[in-house]
């Protein structure tokens, strides 16, 4: 009699595998010569490399976006951003609520997993929520975006908005309109706008959407006290996502003021647009409106901070995430302090919390150097420009001091890896906690004291 083995795969396993899949599908449509704009196929290392970073919805890329695909191979790449961006398993179960199909224990318990939610109560009812404020937010994006690219562009125009609002959300920082992203559009105060703001939007989280919304909707007055009745999750991440964005305006104003190739000919109101676009871009977008190989070294060095830090968690941005280095930071003062637990906003951090933030910042350091010293053996580069390309990949970022469409093969598959651990990681290590948290029945091993430090 044969019998017939059945492969059972974990939340993990089957986020890592639907990623790798859609990066192979992606890579075999873009290898195909309707893909290119010549006709003729273009090199399967760069459609796989240009699948990986727009399903990783990181932005960096072998070949320019705007010149080397046709319009199917456009859409195809818009197409994977979004995928990307939302999740893959997020849209598939979408596509299933779409066609009534209901969605099983099984199917919820792995949605609670990606969203890093604490119970499955309402995770259907969150799911399309995610799927329409997505849509709302891109469509308004798009309409706004129009107002420049359709005088500008004609009737092209629509496409080109409709990708960049797309990319801008989904922090993939890829466009089709020129080689330099946005460097045309540095003083363009609607295109900047739109574009921050989809980004912030994107990169602060669904969670926190929501929570500002119920905290709207249901005050009538005393709107001081708004700030206080959100949790504190989104206390957080608004938090630091403010501090972030105007500490790192601040650094890049005074950094890049006297830099003859940026700055130093701009205006007071120039040089203030330039360096608040740049702080909000590199978490974790990627569109540029500066040449990031221009920029000062003391300038690089804090975009690759904030590169690291990125966004906020359940959002479309990557990096080790804002709410991450926030725990991270008060539990090391906590422990510098003596206090037993570590606290915020007048509330104590779960150890469960503390501990994932080591676990994520652990594993974004061990990517980061990993790839950069490969990244080192294989090509000439700077080191600075070496760090940069690594932990823009690692942070699924996109900006690159122009160190990506000079990598050799060896280079480009080194990046490959890196983007895909970048995006997939985050995630496995919070599926990893939330398994953990669900079987607690586990023989644990005698403790014994160590020295640390």
């Amino acid at each position: 009699m044969n019998s017939k083995k059945i492969i059972h795969l974990s939340t993990t396993q089957k986020i890592m595998l639907s990623f790798l899949c859609a990066i192979l599908v992606g890579s075999f449509l873009l290898a195909l010569p309707i893909s290119s704009a010549t006709g003729e196929a273009v090199p399967y290392i760069d459609a796989l490399f240009t699948a990986t970073t727009s399903i990783c919805v990181t932005g960096l890329v072998t070949v320019p976006t705007y010149s080397t695909w046709s319009v199917w191979g456009q859409i195809v790449i818009l197409f994977l951003i979004q995928l990307g961006g939302l999740g893959v398993i997020t849209v598939m179960y979408g596509v299933m609520m779409g066609l009534h199909r209901r969605l099983g224990l099984g199917n919820r318990w792995m949605l609670q997993d990606v969203f890093n939610l604490n119970n499955i109560s309402g995770i259907v009812k969150f799911l399309r929520k995610v799927l329409i404020g997505t849509l709302v937010v891109e469509g308004c994006g798009a309409l706004l975006y129009m107002t420049v690219f359709v005088p500008e562009y004609g009737l092209r125009g629509i496409w080109i908005s409709i990708f960049n609002a797309v990319s801008a959300f989904c922090n993939a920082g890829m466009d089709i309109m020129a080689e330099d992203s946005l460097c045309g559009y540095i003083f363009q105060p609607m295109v900047n706008l739109v574009t921050m703001l989809l980004i912030i939007l994107g990169g602060l989280g669904y969670i926190v959407w929501w929570d500002v919304l119920r905290v709207l909707k249901n005050i009538r007055s005393q709107k001081l006290k708004c700030f206080r009745l959100l949790t504190l999750h989104s206390k957080i991440a608004l938090t630091v996502t403010g501090i972030l964005i105007v500490v790192g305006a601040a650094a890049f104003y005074i950094f890049e003021y006297n830099n003859p190739l940026t700055m130093q000919d701009y205006t007071v109101p120039q040089r203030i647009w330039a360096s608040l676009f740049q702080s909000v871009t590199t978490r974790t977008a990627g569109f540029a409106t500066i040449p990031q190989e221009d920029l000062t070294n003391t300038s690089a060095i804090i975009s690759v901070l904030l590169m690291l830090i990125g966004g906020s968690p359940v959002g479309t941005a990557g990096g080790m995430k804002t709410v991450t280095i926030a725990v991270l930071l008060v539990s090391m003062f906590a422990t510098i302090g003596n206090k037993e637990d570590a606290e915020l906003f007048g509330r104590n951090i779960p150890k469960q919390a503390v501990n994932k933030s080591v676990a994520v910042v652990g594993m974004f350091f061990i990517i980061a150097t990993l790839s950069a010293i490969l990244l080192s053996a294989v090509t000439e580069a700077d080191v600075i420009d070496i760090v940069y390309e690594t932990v823009s990949a690692t942070a699924t970022v996109g900006l690159s001091r122009n160190l990506t469409s000079m990598l050799n093969l060896w280079g480009k598959l080194i990046i490959i890896v890196t983007m895909y651990l970048g995006r997939v990681g985050p995630i496995s290590l919070v599926v990893a906690f939330s398994t953990q948290k669900k079987n607690k029945n586990i023989v644990k091993n005698p403790t014994e004291e160590i020295s640390v430090g």
